[in-house]
């Protein structure tokens, strides 16, 4: 009951939206007698935050479009073994412009923007008398934070698309697509926005709301892609000043238990039955962890011996034992065959996977109450920034800025956590950028598998095609990775969106 209680003032609109919030556009919504106060306005962002939640987007799927849980299998991190959710048929080459995917991610982040911008709209036009100052601003600032956040995930991925910051009439929405760096532009926009409206902290009963840490975070992520380096190292220094700090327990982390750790910087919150994503993104089944996302062996392979060095070279590393003596984040985030998977049943995993492992990170140890694997319970939060991504995301800046003295520190304290040795201890002081660049991007790896950051990093690294040859070296069973280069690293916009509007043209490597 307690958690009910945190996320209660998120999801007071999941039980309203049947009388407004889903009554066609929300857009449209009932312009003559809501948007008249702070709590009008308060339920209108509470409209925003919903959408994250939808399957394409945060919650993951099964038998339907992938979620953002999943698109580490774009990359070379995990095998979707139902390959038409999407990631499996866009790594082996088998999707066009009219694969329901790219369509369903395009609407759910369209919709987001939508709300946003109504949101904005709106509140802007409420009287002072109505809403202080103070909280106009922050409410401005969950909202554009929202929008930027919406927006990146098209920048990311589709590149080019429409810049739509006003509420559309239908006649107005013909629309031509914009430049990447006029979206862009308005996503560091808005976040400097949200940066400087958010506060610090939220009070309990407000759990789950962005903050000007989660503004500053974000940016300074976007910023990395943007390999804008130097303000990166700016916006995290002032994330550094903020609060945050490394939970604990590596593996407690990803559990619901984990769920208010200082150092989770933004999430999605779920709570099962309160809203209707039906499926949580952490959900296990009955005779097979999380069948549809499934380690790839190159992963497995890259998580070091507990002595700091990568298996090749360990004697600790036995091939007859090869989850004995490595590090801890691999026991975390895989099982390999015969490890428990279902503690109340005592269910051994018995590597029935194509890859022979299964998924642990995030994933239930619990059976369904539905009988079927997939049921309650299902309330896991899913982190979208934590402050280990912060740490790392500065380290990278620092490198590619040529500032090197500090990047040992910043790694050592993600190693530290899980008791693996400082930088200094194995690979030296002194290292070039190249050789620090390597273990910020191993470290990148395998303290972020499974988070869906996999294909956003060797995306910015040009890495892509050494991503895809990885995983075919794999040899995993009916699983044929095809580089197609630019084809391999957008995605298309969707064939229905250009049917529908005459405006639009599809992205160049696409036509």
């Amino acid at each position: 009951m307690k958690k009910i209680l945190y996320l209660l003032p998120l999801l007071l609109l999941f039980s309203c939206k049947e009388d407004f919030l889903d009554r066609g556009s929300l857009t449209q919504l009932a312009e003559g007698n809501f948007w008249q106060n702070e709590k009008d306005a308060q339920l209108g962002i509470n409209g925003i935050y919903d959408v994250l939640q939808s399957r394409v987007l945060y919650s993951g799927n099964l038998n339907g479009s992938a979620g953002i849980p999943q698109h580490d299998s774009f990359a070379d991190n995990t095998f979707n073994n139902y390959k038409f959710e999407g990631p499996g048929n866009f790594v082996e080459a088998r999707v066009d412009p009219s694969t329901s995917f790219f369509n369903e991610f395009w609407t759910a982040n369209y919709r987001g923007i939508a709300r946003a911008n109504n949101a904005i709209t709106n509140i802007e036009r409420i009287p002072k008398e109505a809403i202080s100052a103070d909280v106009k601003a922050q409410l401005l600032g969950q909202a554009r934070f929202l929008r930027a956040l919406f927006y990146m995930n098209l920048a990311v991925h589709f590149e080019e698309v429409p810049l739509i910051l006003q509420v559309q009439s239908l006649q107005e929405a013909y629309v031509p697509k914009n430049t990447n760096k006029e979206v862009s532009d308005q996503i560091i926009a808005d976040l400097k926005f949200a940066g400087e409206s958010l506060p610090t902290t939220y009070p309990a009963a407000q759990y789950g709301y962005a903050t000007k840490g989660a503004a500053l975070s974000l940016l300074a992520r976007f910023q990395l892609y943007l390999k804008n380096y130097q303000e990166v190292v700016a916006l995290t220094s002032q994330v550094l000043t903020l609060g945050y700090s490394l939970n604990s327990s590596y593996e407690q982390l990803f559990t619901e238990a984990g769920e208010k750790s200082k150092e989770v910087v933004f999430a999605v919150r779920f709570l099962q039955d309160q809203s209707d994503n039906g499926e949580t993104f952490s959900a296990t089944f009955t005779g097979i962890p999380k069948v549809n996302v499934q380690p790839l062996r190159n992963l497995v392979n890259d998580y070091y011996a507990t002595d700091g060095l990568p298996i090749t070279r360990s004697p600790l590393y036995k091939a007859a034992t090869p989850k004995l003596n490595r590090d801890p984040r691999l026991a975390a985030s895989v099982y390999f065959k015969d490890d428990i998977f279902l503690t109340d049943l005592n269910r051994p995993f018995t590597g029935n996977t194509a890859t022979t492992f299964g998924l642990k990170k995030y994933i239930r140890n619990s059976p369904s109450t539905s009988g079927v694997g997939v049921g309650s319970p299902g309330g896991q939060d899913f982190y979208v920034i934590r402050y280990a991504d912060v740490l790392l995301m500065r380290a990278e800046a620092l490198i590619e800025t040529n500032q090197l003295p500090d990047v040992y520190s910043l790694v050592n304290q993600v190693r530290a956590r899980v008791k693996m040795p400082k930088v200094e201890d194995v690979e030296g002081s002194g290292l070039s950028q190249a050789a620090l660049r390597d273990i910020v991007r191993h470290e990148r790896r395998v303290e972020l598998a499974f988070e869906g950051l996999r294909f956003f990093d060797v995306k910015r690294w040009g890495e892509v095609e050494a991503a895809y040859k990885r995983a075919t070296d794999d040899r995993v069973a009916a699983y044929r990775p095809v580089y197609r280069g630019r084809m391999s690293e957008v995605f298309p916009i969707p064939q229905s969106e250009i049917d529908a509007n005459k405006s639009l043209a599809q992205h160049p490597d696409w036509k």
